[in-house]
């Protein structure tokens, strides 16, 4: 039995989405910036303030959302938005970075890495790992705890949040706390059975997922050198990696990598809740007047707030 809002929301999707395998970066980036909402409800968090995070290469500009209240260690919610490495930027997700902070009662940091293909692979892990050294760092200055600071990403940016865990790891940290990855790009290979499936009428194609690589990976096409650092199931072994969460949409492409890399953080010993929400599409979560979506973000919120309690440390 299917959903009329989710029905009526795939046909409006799937009508107005540029077909971005046939643009250019820099089209699909402003095809994309044309059909953007503007921002609005200002006044629904303390503060949002744009910052710029120091790097090797320049300043990666991030903004800091604050919740209203007088907490002074709250968890820290460091933020990659999706977008296929290509398009989207702080202010396409700000609404669910609002809606995040009020929903977690925690700081959110949502960062604006570079993007491809002016910079490819690993720019935007690298960025997204300065990052959260970053917001580690200055946790307390953000009115944050240092030790349960979480990374989360949805689709390019779940691939990055898992970058981040693996390049903590080997680099001998900071570690983040736990990692939430949202419908995350795990393979670059493409080929696995819900990519298939559903190829075509489910909002994201097969088609845009691969250009998407096309566009971030190397212009020969091989994945740099560590591969873990862009697709993460390459990885030699995933143990040692913090607690995850990863939500998967049953309708799309990414499904079933998604699946297979909770499983597989499940095999190597990694605390996992994967929550599949069989009858969602891919970008599901961060449409806030879908009422379909209000549930399955509500259920994140709640468990998030259940593992950043178990990794908080005592005084």
């Amino acid at each position: 039995m299917t959903n009329p809002e989710i029905d009526d929301m795939l046909a409006l999707l799937n009508a107005g989405f540029p077909r971005v395998e046939e643009m250019t970066g820099a089209q699909a980036r402003a095809a994309v910036a044309a059909r953007r909402q503007p921002v609005t409800n200002l006044d629904d968090v303390a503060s949002a303030d744009d910052v710029s995070i120091e790097a090797a290469h320049g300043q990666i500009p991030a903004r800091v959302y604050r919740p209203h209240g007088n907490s002074a260690d709250r968890p820290v919610v460091v933020f990659f938005h999706g977008g296929g490495f290509v398009f989207c930027d702080l202010d396409t997700h700000d609404g669910f970075c609002r809606a995040m902070a009020r929903g977690t009662d925690a700081v959110v940091v949502s960062v604006d890495y570079r993007l491809a293909p002016e910079h490819r692979a690993p720019a935007a892990a690298e960025d997204a790992f300065a990052a959260t050294r970053w917001a580690i760092e200055h946790a307390a200055e953000l009115g944050g705890d240092p030790h349960r600071v979480v990374v989360m990403g949805d689709s390019a940016g779940g691939n990055l949040a898992a970058a981040v865990c693996l390049m903590a790891r080997d680099d001998g940290g900071p570690m983040p706390a736990a990692q939430v990855l949202v419908y995350p790009v795990i393979d670059p290979a493409c080929d696995s059975e819900s990519a298939q499936r559903y190829a075509t009428g489910y909002f994201n194609t097969l088609a845009a997922t691969r250009w998407y690589w096309t566009q971030y990976l190397p212009d020969d096409g091989v994945l740099p050198e560590p591969t873990a650092y862009v697709a993460p199931l390459t990885a030699a072994t995933l143990s040692g990696l913090p607690p995850a969460i990863v939500v998967t949409a049953g309708l799309d492409p990414l499904c079933s990598e998604g699946e297979q890399y909770a499983a597989a953080l499940a095999d190597a010993g990694v605390p996992v809740v994967h929550r599949g929400y069989d009858d969602l599409f891919h970008g599901f979560l961060t449409i806030l007047s879908m009422r379909a979506a209000v549930g399955p973000r509500e259920q994140l919120w709640g468990d998030l707030a259940v593992l950043l309690d178990r990794t908080r440390v005592a005084p």
